[in-house]
């Protein structure tokens, strides 16, 4: 299982969360179905008006580290 960032574009309306699938899009859709049905998403006006409907959703990677670093006198830090 994976988790995923989910963000909904709809209607004048906006929101984001997680969800935990496996890497299919037919995991993920009902996924992202079972957390619209669970009502414990929080909607945001989005205060534009038009054909902004969509929705995206991108992997979640939990790394400890920058993912820019550079080495300054031995020593690695973050860019």
């Amino acid at each position: 299982m994976r988790k995923f960032l989910v963000k909904i574009w709809a209607y004048d309306h906006y929101a984001s969360f997680e969800v935990e699938a496996e890497d299919n899009a037919e995991s993920i859709e009902k996924s992202i179905l079972d957390k619209i049905g669970e009502k414990s998403i929080v909607w945001e006006s989005t205060g534009m008006y038009g054909p902004l409907n969509r929705i995206t959703y991108e992997e979640v990677v939990d790394v400890t580290r920058p993912i820019q670093t550079k080495t300054v006198l031995g020593v690695e830090v973050a860019v």
